[in-house]
């Protein structure tokens, strides 16, 4: 039972890194992980390649630490602490995604307020906080590569399900690995929009209320499935 659970959740994941790569939330050098399905204490997450190109074979397991459990000479993420440290802060959250989607940067760069503007982009949440590295390490190559600044960032996240890194892209973490897809694929989405409406006058954002009633509806089960359908059939994986 425990292998056919890590073969599925290995599969969810592949998937995801094939969708993340065809919606353009995660580049050459984004990375998604998933909490092991059976040990907690544990997370999935590829060797240091492209996800677009990501298989099953990629996949490999490591401790919160960001330890590999059985490396084989295989390369590894220098920012899988952001996944360790994440899921070491937050019990509930079972996926962890980090990515660099264009219409983000902006808002990592500027003094701009990332906030939902249309109902889809609700799942990112009515607050986006921002993490600067500069604010506890000054100077730095800007990943996210050790444990002490993967901590760091795990709290600037605290509750939420998105957080911005300054000058460098975001996070977003759901509860299932559908829901952080959708939030990440939706975040960016939000962000194209808001700067699109910028230029045409002041902008109407959802309210807190709206935000959070809007977001616990599409967080369910019925339209993550339908919007997973949909991605799958998008990165020519209709049926599985």
């Amino acid at each position: 039972m425990n292998d056919d659970l890590v073969a599925h959740a290995t599969r969810e994941l592949v998937l995801a890194n094939r969708i993340l790569a065809r919606e353009d939330v995660i580049d050459d050098f984004g990375h998604v992980s998933l909490r092991h399905p059976t040990n907690p204490d544990r997370y999935l997450l590829s060797r240091s390649r492209s996800p677009v190109a990501v298989t099953s074979d990629d996949i490999m397991e490591f401790e919160l630490d960001g330890t590999p459990v059985d490396q084989r000479g295989r390369r590894v993420y220098s920012e899988r602490a952001i996944h360790g440290t994440i899921y070491m802060a937050r019990p509930d959250v079972r996926a962890v995604i980090h990515h660099h989607a264009r219409a983000i940067i902006p808002f990592t760069v500027t003094k701009l307020v990332l906030k939902p503007v249309f109902h889809m982009g609700s799942v990112m949440g009515a607050t986006v906080p921002v993490w600067d590295s500069q604010d506890e390490f000054g100077d730095t190559n800007m990943l996210v590569d050790d444990l002490p600044r993967g901590h760091s960032l795990a709290r600037a996240l605290g509750p939420h399900r998105s957080v911005l890194l300054a000058r460098h892209g975001a996070c977003n973490v759901g509860h299932n690995l559908r829901a952080a897809v959708f939030t990440a694929v939706y975040m960016k989405d939000n962000a194209a929009m808001v700067l699109a409406s910028l230029p045409h006058g002041p902008v109407s954002y959802l309210t807190p209320g709206e935000t959070e009633k809007t977001a616990a509806m599409l967080l369910s089960d019925m339209p993550l499935a339908r919007a997973w359908d949909y991605w799958l059939t998008r990165a020519n994986f209709a049926g599985l």
